[in-house]
């Protein structure tokens, strides 16, 4: 059964159990904070010479009070301005908690995105909260902006001698079956017979737990979904994390038999908008090059103001 975030955390956590001051902390300064974490690092299948970079944007949850039209517009200055080779972003675009403050049309929120640039494109795909709650507009508002959703399929990138394939997965849990029960769009079978060369891999799918049944041909796995447990309190957030395999892939690098995940904490919230020891973030990836075949930093380029 996977575990919903909803179940967990009002099932039991409570911003108020936790303390006032917590919970003031956690909705009006760390939920706004952003973050830049960057990874380096050559996966198996990843030429060594061949140098990639990847800015990565992850449940956007675009509304009020942590994600309203104006925090969406620093996010993607941001983003941009870490002049990355290849922007992807990895659904869960509008945010649907109870209390939200601003709404965002998906227009506006496609209208930011659309500022993004990169070399080799732009590229997205649908997240959960897309299929539960609107996904037809999620998609009529990508396409206003010309920003390709990749379900699964996958495109080519890259000039002659440099070449990678982008693959993008339907969703995992796009339909509510109940009682925990989900019946996923996706298709990886029919996703990796449109890889046609032997050039490496990348994977975009929103949800990390299908990281259990990716192949070695995948060079690299993206995912975001989890927030990172987005309430991380000690010894208890990873009882918070909506995955089957509680903390396994709640965040971060993952290795497991040599295949490589990494999971993004997203930017906005989902039930409540309060974040706690995962603050929101934007990845940089750089695949490639004479570096350590890992390297992990996070960098605050911005955060709220407690005066």
């Amino acid at each position: 059964m996977i575990v919903t975030r909803r179940r967990l955390m009002l099932g039991g956590l409570g911003l108020a159990g936790a303390g006032v001051a917590t919970a003031a902390y956690a909705t009006g300064i760390e939920a706004l904070e952003l973050h830049v974490t960057r990874y380096r690092l050559t996966p198996p299948g990843w030429p060594a010479a061949r140098r990639l970079s990847i800015a990565v944007i992850a449940d956007l949850h675009a509304g009020g009070p942590n994600m309203g039209l104006a925090r969406i517009h620093d996010v993607i200055d941001a983003a941009q301005g870490e002049h990355a080779d290849l922007i992807v972003v990895l659904g869960d675009y509008f945010a649907t908690h109870r209390f939200i403050t601003e709404h965002v049309p998906h227009a506006a929120w496609a209208g930011e995105l659309a500022r993004l640039k990169a070399p080799l494109g732009v590229y997205a795909i649908l997240g959960n909260h897309d299929w539960w709650y609107d996904t037809g507009a999620a998609r009529t508002a990508l396409k206003a902006v010309n920003i390709p959703v990749l379900e699964n399929d996958a495109v080519l990138l890259g000039d002659p001698g440099a070449r990678f394939w982008l693959l993008g997965l339907g969703d995992t849990i796009a339909y509510k079956l109940g009682h925990g029960r989900f019946r996923g769009v996706d298709d990886l079978p029919g996703t990796l017979k449109r890889v046609t060369t032997d050039d490496p891999a990348i994977l975009l799918v929103h949800e990390p737990d299908f990281f259990t049944k990716v192949p070695d041909r995948i060079s690299l796995t993206l995912s975001g979904h989890t927030h990172g447990g987005q309430i991380r309190i000690p010894f208890v957030w990873q009882h918070y994390v909506p995955s089957r395999y509680g903390a396994r892939f709640a965040y971060g690098h993952v290795i497991e038999n040599g295949r490589h995940l990494i999971v993004s904490g997203g930017l906005g919230t989902s039930v409540v908008p309060a974040r706690f020891g995962v603050p929101p973030e934007i990845l940089r990836i750089e695949l490639g090059g004479e570096t350590p075949s890992l390297v992990h930093s996070k960098t605050m380029i911005s955060a709220p103001s407690t005066a």
